[in-house]
């Protein structure tokens, strides 16, 4: 993929032009092939209810036509309420049968717009191998409708959701992210997007308010940034002004997580879509970050050199002096040289905190309940 820009440097035809029926059928087939098409336990559930209605609801809605034609006297309100039950059915039926057309649609529309970008598409992967706060959540976790970039770097857009079970009960999340592969590890950092919040974060997980760390100018109007305690001087060294003024400009209403060697922007609405407008978006904040992580690529954990100082000598590494010379301007003395790429175990990850506004909101249902009662 070439670097993404904002506006309109891409080619977002593909996205809206008419499309040929037979075109998509064959792209279909050509999914079915790969095995890109796999569905998931509920939806195979939900067809087969779908289709058991359609069975069941058509020939009543049938026969209740034909008995209204033919002798309209012997149905009453039973013929009505069957009738009814039947026009559901069939409604059911056509709506399932427009979702199934668009959804072909989508997926053709899709891959052409990657192609036509120097990019490439993916139907569905199940159960991404992605780092991110989100992908380790819940079950029935699916990434859909992909679309990745190698060039300058490696970027994939998706629409991924999971399930949630409490008791009886479940709850799919759905979200779109776009991961951006970095050059070295980095710490785990995360920024909060004010913007999109509601009551309180939007975020799946929530942290320690120690890690909590305050940006100069007005970054802290837009974000709350999150690092490992002890990391704050390494997040300001990744965070400068400028870098700062490109998330305000071009990220504010995306949260943002930065871990392992990924960065990954998070949005609750589709970020693989058939929009142009949110493609333009996307590709903006890309763009305007990408030309940045050049100079995280710099970015060194000293506290590996510390550990490997306070390691075992048969554990150390050794260093090849000549090496050294070669490749620095002059041989630095033993111990000096700069700590291999990497994040100490206490960096890698943010402690994780407690969600209190939930219970807070239990609790005032409780005593309103109970002084309902009491008086």
């Amino acid at each position: 993929m070439s670097q993404p820009q904002p506006a309109t440097s891409f080619d977002s035809r593909p996205l809206t032009d008419p499309v040929d029926p037979r075109a998509v059928s064959a792209f279909a087939a050509e999914l079915r092939a790969r095995g890109s098409l796999g569905m998931s336990v509920s939806t195979v559930i939900g067809l087969v209810v779908v289709v058991i209605v359609v069975l069941v609801s058509v020939p009543i809605a049938a026969s209740v036509l034909i008995g209204l034609a033919t002798s309209p006297r012997d149905f009453g309100f039973a013929g009505i309420g069957l009738l009814l039950f039947g026009g559901v059915g069939v409604a059911i039926g056509i709506g399932a049968l427009v979702g199934w057309r668009r959804a072909r649609v989508t997926r053709y529309r899709l891959d052409r717009f990657a192609r036509a970008n120097g990019m490439t598409y993916e139907a569905r992967i199940a159960d991404p191998p992605l780092p991110g706060m989100i992908f380790s959540l819940g079950r029935s976790r699916v990434s859909t409708d992909l679309v990745r970039g190698t060039n300058p770097r490696f970027v994939e857009f998706g629409n991924y959701q999971y399930t949630v079970q409490s008791g009886k009960n479940s709850t799919t999340y759905r979200w779109g992210y776009v991961a951006v592969k970095l050059d070295v590890p980095l710490p785990n950092i995360v920024l909060d997007a004010k913007g999109n919040n509601a009551f309180g974060s939007n975020l799946p997980a929530s942290f320690q308010r120690e890690q909590r760390l305050s940006l100069e100018g007005d970054f802290d109007e837009y974000f709350t940034l999150y690092c490992p305690a002890g990391y704050e001087r390494d997040a300001l060294y990744l965070f400068t002004p400028d870098i700062m003024a490109r998330f305000i400009d071009n990220a504010a209403e995306l949260d943002v997580e930065i871990v392992d060697d990924w960065l990954f922007l998070y949005t609750q609405r589709r970020a693989s879509t058939l929009d142009p407008a949110t493609w333009s978006w996307l590709f903006g904040a890309v763009g305007a970050l990408i030309t940045k992580f050049d100079q995280w690529a710099r970015w060194r954990d000293d506290r590996l050199r510390e550990e490997a100082a306070s390691a075992p000598a048969s554990v150390v590494p050794a260093v090849d002096p000549q090496t050294a010379s070669a490749q620095l301007p002059f041989a630095p003395p033993a111990g000096l040289l700069a700590p291999p790429p990497g994040v100490a175990a206490e960096g890698r990850r943010l402690k994780r905190g407690f969600r209190w506004l939930p219970v807070v909101v239990i609790l005032g249902f409780i005593a309103l309940w109970y002084l309902r009662n009491a008086f």
